[in-house]
């Protein structure tokens, strides 16, 4: 029987069949373990959940998410030949949390044209073993080098003028998104902190009940609010409990196949889990040039472009996973998909990189195994995925379900084009001024915290009068810095000079 023309033959259908999850709490030396071993143990255990034999040395593509605390000169390479497998197609691919979306998305499309029939994909990071066995473990682990290729856009995350006022790493950037989404939605300080507080405590409820977390304790919205030795401020507005914690050893891994190859194999149809629909996109690459620091059109664009491939609504999924590196990235997707705040659907299924752990870019496979593990269970749901890379810059959408996307047939084909990312490049945005003088508006800014509790920088983002967008820091002033704080500075006037030792922007708050 012919498929029909604009079908996808049935037998195409990409189909998640194996996934598996690995934690290793070292405490001693001997018990460290580098990534490339977690991975491996994490392919060999997803290759059991497929529930048939001699799976592994069949792949034909080895993919691996790139490690943020070891590199390889050739990490798929070497996974293929731990796992036993000689695949055609190697894949590393380049920096960010969308990664694992993005390399499920690519696989299925692959899976689909017939150019891939079983593909192994796993990540892991092993920054536990790293900080603490810096000195012993690490003479064990396979020699570090340089990775021969990334796949993806490998472009650095931040540029010259935002480096140079302090915004080089996530626990300072994402902060200054939370006051921009704060003033946006018209709260108070106190009314925000209470807001950030329950969400977070929301997903450590999952986390409770995970046994691949890495922090089993659900948490009240007081104890993540309240500042403490233990959960001292980080960078303001955000304590330690809200921060993604990346000093784990957890690594994921998962098996892709299709329909027909999956009978062909013999692999239970209990163990299937396909792919409804999938996108993404990137937002304008440097946060300190895009329209505002509140919200993601990309984010928006491919959730909406996922949810068309899959023929359904925002309200026919019953679980998701939001990637939730920091409150922010959670609040960004809810509304860019129209996720209401009082929605009583999960929101993780892992419990979030705060509770669960924030394994480098690998968390969301993750994610995507958990919803696997969910869809077997009751089949007839449906899971979403966002993955998110670098600073809300990188989107990655997945649609999950235990049954097929058409009983009587149709096309699987991806929504999400090249004219919708050149429309997102193309959207009018601010220049970054790289030596700005002036009166201007604040749009976001953020304070950082050291280890004593005090006060010891901030990062201020706004608009010239003049046109363009400026950033700046404060004088180094603690009372200053404490009042920034207590009080709201977004919508604030302020006037940006250069200072001329220091070569960077400083803001006088009026």
């Amino acid at each position: 029987m012919r498929t029909p023309a604009g079908s996808t033959d049935q037998g195409r259908l990409p189909v998640i069949v194996g996934v598996a999850q690995v934690v290793n709490r070292s405490e001693g030396p001997q018990d460290a373990r580098e990534p490339l071993y977690l991975m491996t143990e994490a392919a060999r255990t997803a290759a059991d959940d497929c529930q048939v034999g001699g799976l592994l040395e069949r792949a034909d593509s080895v993919q691996v998410v790139n490690t943020v605390s070891w590199a390889y000169r050739d990490a798929p390479g070497f996974l293929a030949e731990a796992i036993g497998a000689r695949p055609r197609e190697k894949v590393y691919t380049a920096v960010g949390g969308n990664g694992p979306q993005w390399l499920v998305s690519r696989t299925a499309e692959a899976i689909v044209r017939g150019d891939v029939r079983l593909a192994v994909i796993a990540g892991g990071d092993a920054m536990r073993s790293r900080a603490r066995w810096r000195e012993t473990a690490q003479q064990r682990w396979r020699h570090w080098a340089a990775p021969q290729r990334m796949l993806g856009d490998t472009r650095a995350g931040v540029n010259d003028v935002e480096v140079k006022h302090g915004a080089h790493i996530p626990a300072r950037i994402y902060p200054l998104f939370e006051t921009a989404i704060r003033a946006h939605r018209r709260r108070s300080i106190a009314e925000h902190q209470r807001h950030l507080g329950e969400l977070c405590a929301r997903l450590s409820q999952v986390a409770a009940h995970n046994p691949y977390a890495w922090f089993r304790q659900a948490r009240t919205a007081d104890e993540i609010l309240t500042v403490t030795p233990e959960n001292r401020m980080i960078c303001f507005p955000y304590p330690k409990f809200m921060n993604a914690i990346m000093e784990v050893d957890q690594g994921a891994a998962v098996i892709m196949t299709s329909v027909a190859a999956a009978q062909e194999l013999g692999i239970p149809r209990d163990r299937w889990v396909y792919l409804w629909g999938c996108a993404d996109a990137v937002d304008i690459w440097y946060f300190s040039e895009r329209t505002n620091l509140h919200s993601s059109p990309a984010m928006a664009l491919a959730g909406q472009r996922a949810l068309e491939m899959a023929d359904i609504a925002i309200e026919d999924i019953d679980w998701f996973d939001l990637y939730s590196c920091f409150p922010c990235a959670v609040e960004m997707a809810c509304e860019a998909l129209g996720i209401a705040e009082d929605d009583p659907r999960p929101l993780t299924v892992t419990g979030g990189l705060a509770s669960f752990g924030g394994p480098g870019n690998n968390y969301s496979m993750h994610a995507i195994a958990s919803m696997v593990e969910r869809l077997r269970r009751e089949p007839e749901r449906k899971g979403l995925v966002s993955a998110m890379g670098w600073y809300a810059t990188k989107h990655s959408v997945g649609i999950y379900s235990g049954l097929p996307p058409s009983a009587s047939g149709g096309e699987w084909r991806r929504r999400d084009s090249p004219a919708d990312q050149a429309g997102l490049d193309a959207a009018a945005h601010p220049a970054l001024a790289e030596a700005p003088e002036g009166r201007g508006t604040i749009e976001g800014y953020s304070v950082g915290f050291n280890r004593t509790g005090e006060p010891e920088a901030s990062i201020v983002v706004g608009r010239l009068e003049k046109g363009g967008r400026f950033m700046a820091n404060t004088p180094h002033d603690r009372d200053l810095l404490l009042w920034m704080t207590q009080e709201e500075m977004v919508g604030r006037q302020a006037v940006v000079r250069q200072d001329p030792e220091k070569g960077k922007g400083l803001v006088s708050i009026e």
